[in-house]
């Protein structure tokens, strides 16, 4: 079975999450660390983070796991409380031990 999660959507949500830290980052830092940048070349903010075919290939195998094993779990609650439809408390209540496990 083919994962039904694109490689390249991944890509751009780790793209997301890794600039939104360098901007806390930065601003955590604050005035303390000014420093001149005066070296040829790009500075290591400036430069775009890679992601390797194969890192992003394993993280979509590994989040379709995630979410079949979430999925799996709620509907289990779901039908153990008599209901057919998986509801957001069904997640809330798996999430802590889904959390762990992984």
């Amino acid at each position: 079975m083919e994962n039904p999660l694109d490689p390249d959507l991944i890509h751009a949500i780790f793209k997301l999450v890794w600039s939104r830290r360098t901007l806390e980052r930065e601003r955590n830092q604050g005035t303390k660390n000014l420093d001149c940048e005066l070296r040829a070349g790009p500075s290591k903010r400036n430069r775009p983070t890679p992601a390797n075919a194969n890192a992003l290939k394993l993280s979509c195998e590994l989040l379709q796991v995630f979410i079949t094993e979430a999925v799996q779990r709620a509907a289990t609650i779901a039908e153990a409380e008599g209901t057919s439809k998986i509801e957001a408390t069904h997640l809330e209540r798996i999430l802590p031990q889904l959390l762990l496990d992984f």
